[in-house]
């Protein structure tokens, strides 16, 4: 069997980039909780917010690195596999990657050793600093990745010459059409993210009644924050989809699994796309409702994915239930954050079982809606690279053969793995512990040392001390 190297490599990147994906998501909304905890704990010197923060910090920590570590090869995947791609873009997205590093990276890695180490050891103002620094940094690289990521979906301030994108306006380019929805989009999914993941851990925690008050403290907090959020996040999702729909209406089509253009389009709950045939083989949905939602009308039109040449449209089947599931997690999360509310009243928040129980496979629910929301971005796009200008074909490596895109491939599956497990049991225990060890931490603190041989608890076995005696016979 032959092997395709242009299949293999878009394999590759869409594994590598999804298990990179979920780590950033939780991060860039961890590192604000964290902020807001310091900022709290600055200010009320209440040692609970203090606490809090400290396991937090070391939750971010492992998850940051394993994102780091998970995310680094990325961007050599464009020169092994996307070579055409690498060469063509170069003019604009190496530029603006190389910002990502210098203003957000540097950053982030700078005051992250101050926040992480620097506890009790430096006034608690620049602990405080550090925090935000390290919040505003997440933003900043969400920024330039997003604004990347968003010319290729709807491409502006280029043009092609011999082969070469050539920049003629960098604020066209940069804050091109899709850029403000899709980064507010994931801007929001962050907060979703380590808000729903903070709940569930501290859900956890009260069902086994460790820590009750703090836990009460970052529950409440969370689920305050997800009843403004989760909302929020529908109606951005709203004014993207009419963003995609004016921009690339056959990603629409796919999401819809609709292949003729026409009014009153039903809304599908279930259907099984035939691009074969380019029809449904089953269906079941709402009269009417895509065509509501869409274009806010009743009888507005939706485009048809045969208005499409077949070799142009994107996978239809991945697209819709991607977009199902992607919907479907984010209808739950709204109804966890009204239930919340709800359950306020008399405590019940937190004393309820099965609500506590529902928030705990909740912390999942935002990771699935984030990977299945990139599968419908990305996927959708297919088959170009630079939507409308590249095609992926066009981008591939010419000298790239499918053994080797194979090879690679099984390569990064097993490095992956070994990481993510190691990293995975790494967090486990940080969370099996939990927060009881960060009062140990603030009990141990007098005894770290301000002089590098002040730290040993015991006199060595050999040598003399400062008074010419044995120093295991006495004269500490």
């Amino acid at each position: 069997m032959e092997l395709d190297p242009l299949i293999l490599s878009r394999i590759q990147f869409a594994f590598v980039v999804s298990f990179h994906a979920i780590f950033p998501v939780f991060t860039i909304g961890l590192a604000s909780y964290i902020a807001v905890l310091e900022g709290l704990a600055f200010k009320t010197r209440n040692p609970v917010w203090e606490k809090l923060s400290g396991f937090w910090t070391k939750v971010f920590a492992v998850v940051f690195g394993m994102g780091v570590v998970s995310g680094i090869v990325m961007s050599f995947q464009f020169g092994t596999n996307w070579s055409n791609f690498a060469q063509a873009s170069a003019n604009f997205l190496g530029p603006i990657l190389s910002y990502e590093v210098v203003t957000a990276f540097f950053l982030e890695a700078g005051f992250l050793g101050v926040m992480l180490f620097g506890r009790h050891k430096v006034p608690a103002g620049v602990h405080l600093f550090a925090a935000i620094m390290v919040a505003v940094g997440t933003f900043i690289s969400a920024f330039w990745i997003l604004a990347a990521n968003s010319w290729m979906q709807t491409p502006a301030g280029v043009e092609l010459k011999d082969g070469m994108f050539h920049v003629t306006s960098w604020s066209a380019a940069i804050f091109n059409d899709s850029f403000p929805y899709r980064f507010t989009h994931m801007v929001l999914a962050s907060f979703l993210t380590g808000g729903f993941v903070v709940s569930g851990v501290s859900a956890w925690y009260l069902l086994k009644g460790r820590e009750v008050e703090a836990n009460r403290k970052a529950l409440s907090m969370c689920l305050w924050l997800l009843l403004f959020i989760a909302p929020a996040q529908v109606l951005v999702g709203d004014f993207h989809g009419l963003n995609t729909l004016e921009h690339q209406p056959e990603k629409v089509a796919a999401m819809e699994g609709n292949w003729e253009t026409s009014s009153h389009v039903p809304m599908l709950l279930f259907a099984i796309p035939d691009q074969e045939s380019q029809s449904n083989l089953v269906e079941v949905g709402i009269p009417g409702l895509a065509s509501l939602i869409l274009t806010h009308s009743w009888d507005g039109v939706v485009p048809g994915l045969k208005d499409i040449p077949v070799d142009e449209q994107p996978p239809v089947g991945i697209v819709f239930w991607s977009f199902r599931i992607m919907v479907a997690m984010g209808v739950l999360m709204v109804l966890f954050a009204v239930a919340g509310l709800f359950l306020r009243k008399g405590g019940r928040l937190y004393k309820t079982n099965w609500f506590l129980q529902g928030l705990r496979f909740m912390s999942i629910a935002p990771f699935l809606a984030v990977l299945t929301g990139w599968f419908v971005t990305e996927t959708g796009r297919a088959p170009w690279l630079v939507y409308g200008i590249m095609s992926q074909a066009d981008s591939v490596t010419p000298s790239l053969t499918g053994g080797m895109a194979l090879f690679t491939l099984i390569g990064y599956i097993v490095v992956y793995a070994c990481v993510f497990s190691a990293g995975v049991y790494y967090l486990m225990r940080v969370l099996y512990v939990g927060l009881e060890d960060e009062q140990d931490d603030e009990e141990n603190e007098s005894d770290r040392p301000s002089r590098p041989f002040s730290a040993a608890h015991v006199p060595f076995e050999i040598g003399e001390n400062d008074h010419g005696k044995p120093a295991n016979q006495g004269g500490q």
